[in-house]
């Protein structure tokens, strides 16, 4: 008699069986595609408690346990200031999907809030990163990864144009200027967010949101940091309806720039003009 599967059995088994084609093989095309993981490497998965990153981390996992490559992993969690609420729930599910965390402690989310109270977003964002690139490197660990997928890189490159008035991609690996030997890496950079959601909702989890008191206090209804993001994805999801391809289409785009059909691009912060080939 076959042994029954336990429920953290039964979440992995869906990973590589009923969501294969969606976010498996997608998953594994971004490590091969752009090369992230190396024999000898020792990365730290960063886990900030919500859907995204508790799917990196079994991912790596599976990975690990599948790979001929030698690696190691390290599964990170910073606790900024999350309440005493949210900091167990991340531990529960890490529990639930026999995650091995380490969690570390820092005041992120206060000097956020403190140095740039209205919109504390964007610094928070860089602390974080920061401290986990300090604490990975602490523990050995040469490169961190992060849980950014592909909706992000569509939505990034799409509200660079909108918003912010030029053409701007999100690497999927990024060598690290402030902690020498590092790099951050996003394994998921190939796997869309609504695939992601059907696998939580399939498997019945439940994850913690950002957890910071700024984003708890939103209303939602104002014009605030995420209505940018909120009114591309909805833009995105507008179009979809009429061209099912235009995700992967915005996607694709940022992988084959033709810069002969660019007036101005800049490269290694210095701005370049068409005339430059165009006089010559």
């Amino acid at each position: 008699m076959a042994k029954e599967l336990t429920r953290c059995q039964k979440i992995e088994r869906s990973i590589i069986t009923t969501y294969r084609k969606t976010i498996w093989s997608p998953f594994v095309l971004a490590v091969k595609k752009y090369r992230l993981i190396s024999a000898g490497d020792k990365i730290a998965v960063c886990i900030s408690g919500g859907k995204d990153s508790m799917l990196l981390a079994k991912l790596m996992q599976e990975l690990h346990r599948h790979s001929e490559i030698p690696f190691e992993l390290v599964f990170l969690v910073m606790n900024p200031g999350y309440n005493a609420e949210n900091l167990r729930k991340i531990q529960e599910n890490a529990e639930l999907l026999e995650v091995p965390i380490t969690v570390f402690e820092s005041d992120v989310f206060a000097a956020a809030d403190a140095a740039c109270a209205e919109a504390p977003c964007y610094l928070c964002a860089r602390m974080r990163r920061g401290h986990l690139y300090a604490k990975a490197k602490e523990l050995g660990c040469n490169k961190i990864a992060l849980g950014h997928h592909k909706s992000d890189v569509i939505e990034t490159t799409v509200m660079g144009m909108l918003y912010g008035g030029q053409l701007q991609g999100m690497l999927p690996r990024i060598k690290s200027t402030n902690f020498d030997g590092m790099e951050l890496i996003r394994p998921m950079y190939c796997v869309l967010e609504d695939d992601i959601l059907r696998w939580k909702e399939y498997n019945g989890l439940e994850f913690i949101a950002c957890a910071c008191k700024f984003t708890q206090n939103l209303t939602g209804g104002d014009e605030d940091t995420f209505s940018a993001r909120r009114k591309v994805k909805g833009l995105i999801a507008e179009l979809k309806k009429e061209n099912e391809n235009v995700e992967n289409n915005i996607f694709q785009s940022v992988h084959n720039v033709q810069l002969d059909t660019l007036a101005e691009y800049k490269q290694d912060g210095k701005k370049h003009s068409f005339l430059e080939k165009f006089e010559n």
